[in-house]
Parts: C-alpha cells; sequence; structure tokens
C-alpha cells in the first residue's frame, strides 16, 4: 500500500469510526474540510469507507415485511382494512381500444 492509500485508509478509518458515534457523512464532511483535508481525499475516503463497511453487513436471507398500526387518542389499535390493489396490465388497456 503506497503513502496516498494509506492516507485514504486512515481518513475512512476515521469515518467509519465517527459514523459508529452516530455523526453524519455531511457533518464529517464539514469537519474534515475545516481541518484541511481535501475534497477529493475525503470523497475518495467516504467511499473505501461505505464500501469497507458494507463488505461487514449481513446478507439478508428473506426480505423485511413493514408493518403499522393506526393508534387512535386513547392509545388502542383500531383496525385498518387493506385495500388490495389490482395489477396493471398493458393487455388490459390496450384490449380496451380494440
Amino acid at each position: 500500500m503506497d503513502s496516498l492509500d494509506n492516507y485514504i485508509q486512515q481518513i475512512a478509518d476515521y469515518v467509519k469510526e465517527n459514523l459508529t458515534k452516530g455523526y453524519t457523512v455531511d457533518a464529517l464532511k464539514f469537519s474534515l474540510i475545516n481541518q484541511g483535508y481535501s475534497k477529493i481525499s475525503i470523497e475518495r475516503a467516504i467511499d473505501l469507507a461505505n464500501k469497507q463497511l458494507a463488505e461487514k453487513a449481513p446478507i439478508m436471507k428473506e426480505k423485511p415485511q413493514i408493518t403499522f398500526k393506526v393508534i387512535n387518542e386513547e392509545n388502542t389499535p383500531i383496525e385498518v382494512f387493506e385495500k388490495k390493489s389490482k395489477k396493471f396490465s398493458l393487455k388490459k388497456i390496450f384490449g380496451f381500444f380494440e
């Protein structure tokens, strides 16, 4: 690893460490620019940090399901009925014009 790669890796490590502390990418960019780092080096480091974090992320085996509840003023759930949407079909549309 040459000195430029090492320099970018050090910035990437700083970004990863502070992301885990709850700082936003924009806040870290601002901080690094104020510390004198170049915008190009910061962007490269953020890309590298994102790539490294993505490699460590667990692979999702199933699709997440999102559920929600509607709650009234007494904090009790209200039953909501789902309206099933009909699938969009070009055949139905073009068949209409035949």
